[in-house]
């Protein structure tokens, strides 16, 4: 069964405390991911491609052959 307790879990008392190099720089921390990422994927501009011609090319039927 899951543990799904939010309190942190405690280290074992036999675990090895890691040891951090001076010369190595410590990690960012991750950065949150947001609309410009999502607007950076392939199929999502492909899609968004096609739409755009689709309203584009009903605009300028409306506007010159209507």
């Amino acid at each position: 069964m899951l543990d799904t307790s939010r309190e942190p879990v405690p280290a074992a008392p036999d675990a090895a405390v890691p040891v951090e190099l001076p010369a190595m720089p410590a990690m960012p921390a991750e950065e949150a991911r947001g609309c410009l990422f999502a607007l950076s994927q392939p199929p999502l501009m492909i899609f968004l491609a096609v739409i755009g011609c689709l309203l584009l090319t009903a605009a300028v039927h409306d506007l010159f052959v209507l």
